[in-house]
């Protein structure tokens, strides 16, 4: 833990869920409570973080960061502690914005079983993401102005992360569409591939209508359907209902993938659309993707912290906790993400963070649903592959940090600025983490890392200037504010 130091007087030791200045927080985890001993800022208008490594803006500098209500103040070198300034010494780790991760499934409304908004959240604060965007494929659907309110309405109060919803399209909302306003929600999701109910949009007049209405940004799932419903047909014709999960990424082929990824493409290009395809997977969609910067394109692209870690080989002992849409397929695809999120056609890190109880896991090729949860270990999985030498910390920040927030106009976020949000996370480097069944945190309480050794470890998680995570444990303080958002199509 980074060293917290409150000039405000000697500690004492009270019971709350609230601020503090030395206490025992209780929280709920799925079936067990946890205590620990963490300590906590009592005063919310001042905040010190010293001898800091930050990651910001393409640059690692020793700097301290001065912190006044939720808002960073000051970035500089050796600023001086004012009394009843609570002061973080981070003794030389990093510090870095929070990630802002552009694609979750929290699961609420309706799926409440799997996750909901306040656990996943508190796996994602304890995971180094401090703002994240929730998709609209729960029940009901978020494919209306009122299912958007009414979602919004659900999250107040209850989310450690700040929180931004998706609209989603459907073959037949399109005037919903057409009447949202700048801000109602992060982006308009077109699933352009297998999906739940009624959120496979596949009628090309309703696909031109939303490239040419969308008045933000189109986000697209990119595979092509029937393509995918011939591949399941042979494969049930070789191995019946016991495929094996080897066979995901044939069935989920890149040739399905990329398909769907040009028709994408074609459709924002024709209209002028701003489109962003989620969750890459292949190496032959990589030359659809400019290598220009950010600010430069209207068409940009996202990978996801699964299809970098692992490949093909891992379905032998991960199955079915593997198995995603798009699937994670062979060596050279993970490789040739690498490459194209180092020479900036892939614009964005994200996580796709999708739980299901290990019960409906574990089931045969056909009856597992397709997702995994890694919002508290996405982050980690990044420094690892850091440690590796595939990936820079400076990418990290750059694409897990600073592009979402820039991509999706995310107002004040995803950087270490002055007068910015003060959302900010501490990792320790040369801490090793372990992930073990007892310190999981979503609903589902599983993760396909579990029994790894990550190299570094979330030291602690600011939010809003609120200390959300430290020392292994969430604090009790739930930060998190809906976001702003500006961009326009």
């Amino acid at each position: 833990m980074a060293g917290i130091v409150t000039k405000t007087g000697p500690p004492r030791f009270v019971f709350s869920r609230l601020t503090l200045r030395w206490g025992v927080i209780a929280y709920p985890a799925p079936a067990r409570i946890i205590f620990h001993t963490v300590a906590i800022v009592t005063d919310k208008n001042k905040l010190l973080i010293v001898n800091a490594r930050l990651i910001n803006e393409g640059e690692i500098v020793d700097a301290d960061v001065l912190i006044r209500g939720d808002r960073i103040e000051k970035i500089a070198a050796g600023i001086r502690a004012e009394n009843g300034v609570n002061v973080i010494d981070a003794a030389g780790k990093y510090l870095m914005p929070g990630m802002v991760d552009d694609q979750v499934h929290f699961r609420e409304p309706g799926l409440t079983h799997k996750g909901d908004l306040a656990t996943e959240s508190a796996a994602a604060a304890a995971g180094g993401i401090t703002s994240f965007m929730d998709m609209p494929n729960v029940n009901p659907l978020t494919t209306t102005g009122d299912a958007l309110r009414d979602k919004y309405q659900v999250a107040a109060g209850r989310c450690r992360s700040n929180y931004g919803f998706y609209m989603g399209a459907t073959n037949s909302n399109v005037d919903q569409i057409k009447a949202m306003q700048i801000g109602d929600a992060c982006g308009i999701k077109v699933f352009m591939g297998a999906s739940t109910g009624d959120m496979l949009v596949d009628d090309p007049d309703t696909l031109e209508k939303i490239f040419e209405h969308a008045p933000v940004m189109v986000v697209t799932h990119c595979e092509d359907s029937p393509m995918i419903w011939a591949n399941e047909a042979k494969a049930r014709d070789q191995y019946g209902e016991d495929v094996p999960f080897s066979e995901h990424p044939n069935i989920r082929s890149a040739e399905a993938c990329i398909a769907s990824s040009r028709m994408a493409k074609d459709l924002a290009t024709r209209h002028d659309a701003l489109l962003h395809i989620l969750h890459l997977t292949t190496a032959i969609e990589m030359d659809l993707f400019s290598a220009a910067h950010r600010s430069q394109k209207r068409i940009t692209a996202e990978v996801c912290v699964h299809h970098l870690w692992f490949d093909e080989s891992s379905y032998a002992d991960k199955g079915a906790l593997i198995k995603c849409n798009p699937a994670i397929k062979k060596a050279t695809d993970r490789e040739a993400l690498i490459a194209a999120l180092n020479e900036g056609r892939i614009d964005i890190i994200a996580t796709d963070h999708a739980p299901h109880t290990a019960a409906e896991k574990n089931r045969s090729y056909f009856g597992a649903p397709a997702g995994l949860p890694l919002v508290q270990h996405a982050v980690l999985t990044l420094f690892d592959l850091a440690a590796a030498g595939e990936i820079s910390p400076e990418l990290i920040v750059e694409r897990a940090c600073h592009a979402s927030a820039d991509i999706f106009g995310v107002v004040d976020r995803g950087y270490v600025r002055e007068d910015y949000f003060a959302d900010l996370v501490i990792v320790d480097p040369e801490r090793p983490y372990a992930v073990t069944a007892d310190n999981l945190l979503s609903k589902c309480q599983w993760s396909p890392f579990e029994q790894h050794t990550f190299s570094s470890t979330i030291d602690t998680t600011i939010i809003n200037g609120q200390i959300a995570y430290s020392d292994g444990a969430l604090t009790g303080i739930i930060a998190g504010r809906r976001l702003e958002f500006t961009r326009a199509r």
